[in-house]
């Protein structure tokens, strides 16, 4: 889900994040006693409460890494689910410290929104979802000329849509709605024949529809979406806490550190594992972040590493069961890349 910025209202918003950002954002969050993250409205396998209305989802998770990072406590969190429209401005204004909603990484949003994206926690892209029994024997969004869409609006998922339908010189009719809700109520309705959004989504969304086995995703991937956490530009010190938070889960992965072990492996002779989890006496990486040196070690503790989290709320362990493809470790085929910490 990628809102599209309006330069007058991104031009205001900037000077609104530039006096909010002038502030300490680890010295409020730690005044405050918590992290303020704002996360879907409800995307499952992202973020979206069960039916004892906790958060999940991995979007989720990485809020409770940083929280667990800072605090030592991973449940040191509160959540702000928020709309496509409104996720920006919520970022901007300090209603929230740290937006971590299926979001893409633009040049838009670096520039005219003020952002810094932290990492790409989950490469995605634009796809189609159809309803198969409605629509036999299409297997090729190349097929789909003439055809009813629904779409969400204030998104780029807008655009994408538009020019790839004009650049295979086909015929379309938008339906478009505001809120995911309304999308997905329509298109579960029978109102449009092709659901569109980023293909991660999509599976998500199928689960909550009333006959899941009848919808089928097509291969075709018509978009680079790199999906992950933002902050406000104008503060370094939060920016790296929340950077050095997403490296943390993916060099933790690479290093065989998981939730179950990771007490046992600080005491490694393998010198990267040691230093990452603060047993190098010499080492001050946590200290020079603001933080405690065992900070990986409470991060792993509190969700687990890249792979851990990946697996429960998206991959194989979850109901989804979405493969890691892209986001596999760069050893092992992905583009997961930790930059070393030393």
């Amino acid at each position: 889900m990628k809102h599209i910025a309006i330069g007058v209202l991104g031009a205001a918003a900037l000077g609104l994040m530039a006096s909010v950002a002038s502030a300490n954002t680890l010295d409020d969050v730690k005044a405050k006693g918590f992290i303020q993250c704002g996360v879907n409205t409800g995307l499952a396998g992202f973020a979206a409460p069960d039916d004892k209305g906790e958060w999940k989802g991995l979007d989720v998770d990485f809020c409770r890494a940083v929280a667990a990072a800072v605090f030592g406590d991973g449940s040191k969190v509160k959540f702000t689910p928020l709309t496509a429209k409104e996720r920006f401005t919520a970022l901007q204004s300090g209603e929230i410290d740290l937006l971590s909603r299926n979001t893409t990484w633009t040049i838009n949003r670096d520039t005219a929104l003020g952002l810094n994206f932290a990492g790409v926690t989950y490469y995605d892209g634009q796809g189609f979802m159809i309803n198969a029994k409605k629509l036999p024997g299409v297997n090729s969004a190349l097929q789909l000329s003439g055809a009813a869409v629904c779409v969400q609006a204030g998104t780029t998922t807008e655009l994408n849509l538009a020019d790839y339908f004009k650049a295979n010189k086909m015929e379309y009719n938008p339906v478009v709605f505001e809120k995911l809700a309304e999308v997905n109520a329509a298109y579960d309705s029978g109102r449009c024949d092709v659901y569109t959004t980023d293909q991660s989504g999509l599976y998500g969304i199928r689960l909550t529809l009333k006959s899941p086995d009848d919808h089928v995703v097509l291969p075709e991937i018509i978009s680079k979406e790199p999906l992950g956490p933002a902050v406000r530009q104008g503060d370094d010190q939060w920016f790296h806490i929340v950077r050095w938070t997403y490296y943390a889960l993916l060099d933790a992965e690479e290093l065989g550190v998981t939730q179950a072990n990771v007490d046992e492996m600080k005491n490694s002779p393998n010198p990267k594992i040691k230093r990452m989890l603060g047993g190098e006496t010499d080492t001050k990486i946590g200290t020079d972040l603001g933080l405690t040196n065992d900070w990986a070690v409470n991060i792993i503790k509190a969700v687990g590493n890249y792979g851990e989290i990946f697996d429960r709320n998206v991959g194989a362990g979850s109901p989804l069961k979405i493969s890691r493809g892209l986001n596999a470790l760069w050893t092992k085929g992905g583009l997961q890349y930790g930059m070393p910490i030393r």
